[in-house]
């Protein structure tokens, strides 16, 4: 499927990779590319994910380490809303997108 991102993920990986990058500049490039290997694999199967509707409506969730991928598929598209720290209220997260 093609997957599309929300104007909030660009922000929400300069944040991740920032943060880890003052401790490891490189364990942040390299869990990047990990998020990226997710994001793709989220764009090949995305009805292999759980439907959160705690979250959202749609929303569907993907896991990288303590990282979540907020997602859902619209059509034949799969929309990336937020890429975060899996601590935080993913509900008004989500909803800010709808």
């Amino acid at each position: 499927m093609r997957i599309e991102f929300s104007s909030f993920v660009e922000t929400d990986l300069d944040t991740i990779a920032d943060y880890i990058a003052q401790d490891n500049p490189t364990r942040a490039v390299s869990f990047l590319q990990e998020i990226g290997a997710q994001i793709h694999a989220v764009g090949q199967n995305p009805l292999l994910y759980q439907l959160r509707p705690e979250i959202g409506e749609g929303a569907r969730m993907a896991i990288v380490g303590r990282y979540v991928i907020l997602f859902r598929v619209i059509g034949d598209a799969v929309r990336i809303e937020r890429v975060v720290y899996g601590s935080r209220d993913l509900l008004a997260l989500f909803q800010r997108e709808e």
